[in-house]
């Protein structure tokens, strides 16, 4: 490469063009080397921006490490966020900021590099196409650090990243730690039927039943994606979202005008399960459609029915990614009810710089134990997954 390469950090996705960040590989549909995953397309991004949801205010500065040719084209980036706290992560670290405050450090502000709200795995390390993805991936991983070093602050993490590119940050000195997600993997089924033939006959007569029972009462589904979409199902899905979510994370993290703005940038890439009851939307969930995987984010309702939750967010998504050749569900964070629905135990992974030695000789201790427990509970678990013995049980 014999381009002469600048990094810069950028607050504002306004300052960066779709165009160019549409080239980065995963970031868009056309022509990429890497499956779209519309969670780090400049659609999503800059519609938590611009809608309030992720902005200084709520405590996410944008920090967008950009990565240029002398002629100012964008060739790598790692979206990024100075944060003043530790929520909507997923990725929890209260504990290290606990103790280092204890201890007399400021752990605050600390950069983030994730997808606000969204514990997805998707690539963090972005290379546009055309371009040798090792040398661009080292090269931001290591311009990570150097920020984090410039900026005074006690750490960097990366969150939710692909496993391809855990040995990029571990090269680099980056502390490696792993969580568990359920995912349902695509072994080329027909139908869900055909899915629910390789379970065991307990397991798989329970779920009929379970299905059955979800609508009953005159229930019916409805699968709403682009054009349909409109202002009026958006504030019926709100209503939805801030009752659930009030109820269960006290404060929603995401505004009504988020969704107008996903409606008009990214529609396609959207799937509402909505279920009806009596002429009227009652409960939806939102998911995503990546390049090959339907990414379930949240759900809410405003009448409670037994099992509609497990239908909604669970059942109908395998049936969507079943009608559209998905390779994969992945139904969000935590969860072990998924795992008698058919979502299987999967590893998910992110790399923590600590820039202080002494925090980081202690967060090293806690990871590789935590490592190892994490594994342990993936084996145990998939040990009592629903398929039948000798069924595919690992992801």
């Amino acid at each position: 490469m014999t381009d002469e390469l600048s990094f810069r950090a950028e607050r504002s996705f306004k300052a960066i063009s779709p165009e160019s960040w549409s080239k980065l590989a995963g970031a868009s549909r056309a022509g990429s080397a890497l499956p779209y995953n519309p969670f780090v397309s400049h659609a999503f991004l800059s519609s938590l921006e611009e809608s309030g949801s992720a902005t200084d205010r709520a405590g996410w500065l944008g920090h967008h490490l950009l990565l240029e040719t002398d002629d100012g084209t964008l060739i790598g980036a790692i979206p990024g966020y100075l944060k003043s706290h530790s929520q909507g992560e997923y990725v929890f670290d209260h504990g290290w900021a606990d103790a280092f405050e204890r201890a007399g450090g400021e752990y605050y502000p600390k950069l983030q590099c994730s997808i606000p709200f969204t514990p997805a795995t998707g690539p963090r390390l972005l290379v546009a196409e055309g371009y040798d993805r090792p040398i661009i991936q080292a090269a931001l991983a290591e311009s990570l650090k150097e920020v984090t070093r410039q900026l005074g602050i006690s750490s960097a993490h990366v969150t939710f990243l692909p496993e391809d590119e855990v040995s990029v940050f571990e090269t680099d000195g980056y502390l490696h730690r792993t969580d568990q997600q359920f995912h349902f993997i695509n072994e080329g089924y027909a139908n869900h039927d055909a899915f629910l033939e390789t379970l065991a006959s307990r397991k798989r007569k329970a779920l009929k039943k379970e299905r059955r029972v979800a609508l009953e009462n005159g229930i019916t589904i409805d699968w709403l994606t682009g054009s349909d979409l409109t202002e009026d199902i958006w504030d019926q899905f709100f209503t939805f979202y801030m009752d659930t979510g009030g109820r269960k994370w006290g404060r929603p993290y995401l505004t009504r005008q988020f969704y107008s703005l996903i409606g008009e940038r990214m529609a396609d890439d959207i799937l509402l399960v909505m279920a009806k009851r009596e002429g009227r939307y009652i409960a939806g969930a939102i998911n995503f459609i990546g390049g090959d995987t339907l990414y379930g984010r949240h759900w809410g309702c405003i009448e409670d029915h037994p099992f509609l939750h497990f239908e909604v967010c669970y059942h109908q998504a395998i049936d969507f990614a079943l009608a559209k050749g998905l390779s994969r569900v992945e139904a969000g964070a935590q969860g072990e009810h998924k795992l008698a629905r058919g979502y299987l135990p999967v590893t998910t992974h992110s790399a923590h710089y600590i820039a202080h030695a002494g925090l980081r000789r202690a967060v090293a201790d806690y990871l590789a134990r935590e490592r190892q427990e994490v594994e342990q509970i993936g084996e145990m678990l998939t040990e009592h997954s629903p398929f039948r013995r000798g069924e595919r049980q690992d992801n």
